[in-house]
């Protein structure tokens, strides 16, 4: 049996996809969820809903009984980094002891500056992550995914086309952007194969771009000049406050515009693509999906 954990996450659910769309039968499919209620429509595709918390490794060595493949979704708790590294300690401790074959872990890219970077707890935490799974002795595989396309959007603002304007502190850094669901047709792809035991892919685009390429993508599909300014931190966080933003958000935009002005998530890697087949998709293909006719965003 495969199990996804995080299975009703927009990446675990879209992992699962994947794998009914590659002939996996869906009874040997699990999902482990914290909560049944929110399993429904897995359960109404015959998916198998295992019941398992990340602080509690009881419930996860029972979740996993039974299970050869553990697809290990790294934790997306908004506490301190700490729980996260802890979460994941405790399930690669519960599937050793319920005796899971291997485990495939969803960590992040990233580069020989990571430790001085602003995401650098963040990128600890994973890394502690891929020493404890390496240390437990198991099979591994560490899939090093890069960060979604999906993020533009919210870094961006969701009124820039009304604004005209991308406010956000990445000054010239590039990122390698993907598309999660890609990141997850690959992971079942790799779930399903053979040979990928003890190894680590990095899984990124085949660029990078940063956010002035993003806004004359922009202004293509809209008509209209789309400009891209990168304040200095403090100064986005004052304008972004007096905005009425949420402190947490404040800080959560500011860390990551930061990051990829530090390019810290500036790594490409032809690994997504050969398991994909064809080239990923691109950050102007997904702008052009999300802008192109609608100007509501």
């Amino acid at each position: 049996m495969i199990l996804i954990t995080g299975a009703t996450g927009q990446y675990g659910s879209q992992v699962i996809k994947h794998l009914i769309q590659k002939g996996v039968n869906v009874a040997d499919i699990g999902a482990m969820v914290r909560s049944e209620e929110k399993a429904q429509k897995l359960k109404t595709e015959g998916v198998r809903i295992h019941l398992g918390n990340y602080e509690d490794v009881d419930s996860m060595r029972q979740a996993f009984a039974g299970v050869d493949k553990l697809m290990l979704v790294s934790s997306n708790d908004r506490g301190p980094v700490t729980n996260r590294t802890k979460h994941h300690m405790n399930a690669i401790t519960a599937a050793k002891e319920a005796g899971v074959k291997h485990i495939f872990y969803t960590s992040f890219v990233r580069t020989p500056n990571h430790a001085q970077s602003a995401i650098a707890d963040f990128q600890n935490s994973h890394i502690e992550t891929e020493d404890f799974l390496k240390e437990s002795g198991m099979q591994y595989t560490i899939l090093q995914n890069g960060i979604y396309q999906e993020m533009i959007l919210p870094f961006i603002g969701e009124k820039v086309a009304e604004t005209g304007r991308i406010l956000f502190p990445a000054h010239d850094g590039e990122a390698s952007w993907v598309l999660r669901e890609e990141l997850a047709e690959v992971a079942a792809q790799i779930l399903i194969s053979e040979g990928h035991e003890n190894k680590t892919y990095t899984l990124t685009n085949t660029d990078s771009i940063g956010f002035e390429q993003i806004a004359g993508y922009i202004s293509a599909c809209l008509g209209k000049d789309i400009s891209f300014q990168s304040p200095p931190a403090d100064e986005f966080q004052s304008m972004m406050k007096q905005g009425g933003v949420p402190e947490m958000y404040v800080g959560m935009m500011t860390m990551w515009g930061t990051a990829v002005a530090q390019n810290t998530m500036n790594k490409t890697d032809p690994a997504l693509a050969d398991f994909l087949g064809r080239k990923p998709t691109s950050v102007k293909q997904f702008i052009d999906q999300i802008f192109k006719g609608d100007n509501r965003l």
